[in-house]
């Protein structure tokens, strides 16, 4: 993780609670020892990022700057990005899979185990018009796709079957 990562996760974990969390609370909620935690508050408050009002000899508040709200903001927009150029790589690579599962005959797609990517599945086989089918059953000419959370055992290994995580790569 990045100095530039560790800072966002400090400066959204107090825009996100009260500006009266513990650093100790905050360190624990961020991953990081109390010190890095510290280091980072005093870089954000240098940065003008944040602001630190001292209450009373024992209690501090942190107040994020409308700086620091839009550096949230662009590092959120940054993630939602790259997500969305995820999906669509994720997309394509798994529509290619499924127009070459139609193209060698199958009739049908079951997804084998739990996966994140079940709906691009799913949509995928609807735009082939292959049947895409949720629970295990004996049939004849469907091909069996293992998802990226499932690990199959050495029966798994055949012509009519492939792995998610390998069509991802």
């Amino acid at each position: 993780m990045t100095e530039d990562n560790k800072e966002i996760i400090v400066l959204e974990n107090i825009y996100q609670t009260s500006p009266e969390i513990r650093q100790r609370d905050l360190a624990e909620i961020a991953g990081l020892s109390l010190g890095m935690t510290n280091a980072i508050l005093k870089r954000l408050t240098h940065k003008g990022l944040l602001t630190i009002k001292r209450v009373n000899n024992r209690n501090i508040h942190y107040i994020v700057t409308p700086a620091g709200i839009e550096a949230i903001t662009r590092k959120s927009y940054g993630y939602f990005k790259r997500t969305i150029k995820n999906v669509v790589f994720y997309r394509e690579a798994i529509e290619k899979l499924i127009l070459d599962i139609k193209n060698q005959g199958y009739d049908g797609l079951i997804l084998k185990g739990s996966s994140d990517l079940d709906f691009i599945v799913e949509h995928a086989c609807r735009k082939s018009d292959l049947k895409y089918i949720k629970e295990d059953g004996i049939n004849k000419n469907i091909f069996l796709l293992y998802s990226e959370n499932y690990l199959p055992d050495s029966e798994a290994l055949g012509e009519n079957k492939a792995f998610l995580q390998s069509v991802l790569i």
